[in-house]
């Protein structure tokens, strides 16, 4: 996959508690019907999650997120068989399970650095996103800079960075961090963002995650005019007519 051009990666959550609840995929026909139209509006990589992992989420089993993972899996490799899939996982085996068994292309991790599971994914030899939980871009700077070369070290190749919206920093934080986005990009590797529909947005403004399409919209473009090189979003649709309309602009 060439990042040169912005990607979009479509999110479909096989849970039943995940914070939007309109991206709450449970049946097989809902399960078909979103890794379809993801791909139809233009995405181009789908992220499968089976444990939510919004603020005060319940964890679930291993066994139950590999169960969940199993059937949803299942269903979008027979719908897309050649379609580009992501796990979001932070467990080394279930991202073991995903990509032995249904080769899952790309793994997706929150936990900021767990050692097994750059061992697993440096072994599995597939793309990794590393995820940061630092509030500042100067402390994830640092924070990424050691743990790229860890993975390196390990041999692991593709490596994508993530600032983590959402994750350990305050509503003013997210902001700071998506208004210094930029300096990331002196890491030298792809940068994904996702904001979509988050509290960094409903929160501000006083709505709710399903009032928030066109705060994510906003975001959106400001992330890919700061370098972004992947949106990971609920509206497909949306997002790529963003990758467009700001490719236009960047267009020399």
């Amino acid at each position: 996959m060439d990042l040169s051009e912005p990607q979009v990666m479509g999110i479909l959550n096989v849970t039943p508690d995940s914070f939007y609840a309109a991206s709450r995929k449970l049946t097989e026909q809902e399960i078909a019907e979103c890794a379809s139209r993801i791909v139809a509006e233009g995405g181009t990589i789908i992220d499968i999650g089976a444990c939510s992992t919004r603020p005060g989420f319940q964890e679930i089993s291993e066994a139950e997120e590999m169960e969940r993972l199993r059937f949803g899996l299942g269903i979008v490799r027979r719908e897309l068989p050649d379609g580009v899939i992501s796990v979001d996982t932070f467990r080394p085996d279930v991202a073991r399970m995903a990509v032995e068994e249904f080769g899952v292309g790309i793994i997706n991790d929150v936990s900021e650095g767990n050692p097994r599971m750059f061992r697993m994914v440096s072994r599995l030899r597939v793309p990794y996103i590393l995820m940061s939980q630092q509030p500042t871009i100067r402390e994830m700077l640092l924070s990424f800079a050691e743990k790229v070369q860890q993975l390196r070290d390990l041999g692991a190749k593709d490596i994508i960075l993530d600032p983590g919206f959402g994750f350990g920093k305050t509503l003013e934080q997210n902001y700071q961090i998506m208004g210094e986005l930029d300096k990331l990009q002196v890491m030298g590797l792809p940068l994904l963002v996702g904001v979509s529909r988050k509290s960094m947005i409903y929160k501000l403004l006083g709505f709710t995650p399903e009032e928030s399409l066109n705060g994510t919209t906003a975001l959106n473009t400001i992330a890919l005019l700061k370098g972004a090189s992947i949106l990971r979003v609920h509206d497909v649709k949306e997002a790529v007519e963003c990758c467009r309309i700001v490719g236009q602009i960047n267009r020399k």
